[in-house]
This record gives structure tokens, sequence and C-alpha cells, in this order.
């Protein structure tokens, strides 16, 4: 009559370029494949002590050495720590336990491997289903929490052989009892209550549920933005726009209400002094809304600061023309006019004096 013990689960905090990013929580499924969950949950812990050479067998300090965007992510050599290594507390390697699990979605834990019953040490954490790799790999565990993060891992930037520039890192690890709060806030602080990709967040959207996550996010960037904070503000509007394109009938639906998501995040490169960058933005802007004269305006802004004249006054006059009672593109204008024959002048002065 006693119930069924419940799935151990189990924790890493990462660092990122030595930077710790927060915590990602797995369930082991102890109940399917019991031999390869209690490999990860004790190299989890470290409590099966050391190798033969000394080393411990543990996942503290071991590094994601592959990752592959649209795949997965890879650890757990922690012996050499670039995929060559690492072993089970089983000895060097153990058997496949079963292929009962499929690899159908992101967020699972995979058993990697150099072929047929070589399961040591190393695992993958899939971030899109790999149905290629059913009844080649043991899936043995699930991501809990920390999907954000999961989403981080897998954008790093990445070397030539899928290594991260930035070395992400298993800071720390170990096992939570049963009840035990796992520490995660899932879906961050304040009132961003949305996940960072909206696959993670649910499946079954609708246009309209799209929209108003997209527009509860982009309000939160505006906080962020009235506070100074224009990095993260950014990284609030270029979260909104991926929920307004998350679908082809948002895509076609849903198009206009990007316009103030571009037209802002342009804003925030413009404070942050990024001129490429809020050039780009606009261009994405004005692709949707051609006569937006914000994103003229700030298009203009940002190609007077990379000196680019004739283009900065072509935008500068085409707002003009669409709002001529607006004293900012006036002013604007006037500055890119003066500034654009001041040099002209100045560069008409060197070339004579070559001749």
């Amino acid at each position: 009559f006693f119930g069924a013990m419940p799935n151990p689960r189990c924790w890493f905090d990462i660092t990122i370029g030595g930077e710790p990013k927060g915590r990602l929580v797995f369930e082991l499924f102890a109940d399917v494949v019991p031999k390869t969950a209690e490999n990860f949950r004790a190299l989890c812990t470290g409590e099966e002590g050391s190798t033969e050479k000394g080393q411990p067998l543990h996942y503290k300090g071991c590094p994601f050495h592959r990752i592959i965007k649209r795949f997965m992510i890879q650890g757990g050599d922690f012996t050499l720590q670039d995929g060559r290594g690492g072993c089970s507390i089983y000895g060097t390697s153990f058997n496949d336990e079963n292929f009962q699990l499929k690899h159908d979605k992101a967020g699972l834990l995979s058993m990697a491997n150099a072929g047929p019953n070589t399961n040591g040490s190393q695992f993958f954490l899939t971030t899109v289903a790999t149905p290629h790799l059913d009844g080649k790999h043991v899936v043995f565990g699930k991501l809990l929490k920390g999907w954000n993060l999961m989403r981080m891992l897998e954008h790093t930037e990445t070397k030539t052989k899928d290594e991260p520039v930035k070395p992400c890192v298993i800071a720390d690890c170990g096992e939570l009892a049963e009840g035990e709060d796992d520490g995660v806030n899932e879906w961050g602080e304040g009132t961003d209550r949305w996940a960072d990709f909206p696959e993670d967040h649910q499946d079954d959207w609708t246009v309209e549920d799209l929209g108003t996550a997209a527009e509860e996010i982009r309000k939160c960037g505006n906080d962020l933005f009235k506070e100074g904070k224009h990095d993260e503000a950014v990284m609030k509007y270029e979260k909104a726009i991926r929920y307004l394109g998350h679908s082809t009938d948002a895509k076609h639906q849903l198009n206009d209400k990007k316009v103030p998501c571009y037209s802002n995040t342009a804003m925030c490169y413009l404070k942050l002094q990024k001129w490429a960058k809020a050039k780009d933005t606009c261009d994405k802007l004005l692709k949707l809304e051609p006569d937006n004269t914000k994103g003229l305006f700030r298009r203009a802004s940002a190609l007077k600061e990379m000196n680019e004249w004739e283009e900065a006054e072509a935008d500068a006059k085409r707002a003009r023309t669409l709002d001529p009672d607006d004293g900012a593109i006036k002013k604007l204008l006037l500055e890119i006019q003066k500034t654009s024959q001041a040099q002209k002048a100045k560069e008409k002065a060197v070339y004579a004096k070559m001749f």
C-alpha cells in the first residue's frame, strides 16, 4: 500500500563567462531508467568519491563543451572537459538501459555515447525534438525549470567546432530533497511572467493571446527604458517581437504591433550610441510602415552620427514633409544640413591643397 517513490530532482547552477546566470532543475526518470538516472543523480551530488585517477566523480566545475543551436547542449565530460572523456559511477561505461522514452520535444536529458552500450557521464539537453536519435541514445530526464537559461545557453556564441566562446560551466550542482523548494522563479522577476521563447511557455497559442503577451512584455521594456536600463529594455522589446512572430497567423495579423517595439528599440540603441544597430532596427520598422515619422527621425539621427549625410538628410526631409510642425524634426534637419555643408567645405579645402 506504499506509494511509489517520486522521481529524483537535480539542479545545476550555471555560469557563462564566469558570471552566474541561474539554475537548471531536472526530473530524472528513475521509474523508467533507474540505472541511468542514478548515474546522473550521483554525479550531481558527488557522493561516489573519485575515479581511479583521483578525479572527483562530480559534475561540479564541468563545462558544456558543445552547443548546437536548434539541436542540443552537451556536457558531462568532467575528466577532459572537451568531449573525449568522462566516466560513469559504474566504471568507464555501462550499457544502454532501454529506449522506451523518445526524443520528442525540447528539454529532454539523454545520454551522449560513442556507439551502442558506451554510456559514461556525458549527456545532452535537447532544445528541439530530435527523433533521429530514438533507439540510439537513452532518454533519462527532463528540464523542469530554467527554460530561459537553457535558451540563453543554446544561443550563446560558439567557435567552429561548436565550443562556446565564453565558458558555460556547471558551477555547482546537487539533488533536491522531496518537497524542497528549487529556488527558481521560472519566468523572471517583476511583471514579466512570460518565457523568453513562446514555445517554452505553452503550445496552444492563439493570435489574441500572443498579442496580449507581447503587449505586456513591451510595457516591461518601457518601464526599464524609463529607469535608464536601455540594454535590458532592448531584450524585452526583442522578446515581444518573438511573440508577435511566433505563428504564421500572428505574423500576418500582428505586424502592426511590431512597429512600437522596433521604434522603442531604435531609441534605446540611440541612447546607447549604437548607431548601426539603431539604423538597422529603423530599417525593419520602415519596411512595415514606410511613412512612420519616428522611424525616419531616428534613422536620420543614427545616419547623422554615422556621417551618412545624404541618407540622413533624405530621411529628415521625408519626416519633415510628413510632420511639418514637429520642432525636433526641423532642428535635426538643420543640424544635418549645417554639419554636412561644413564637412563638404572641409573636404573641398583639403582637396584644394593637393593641387
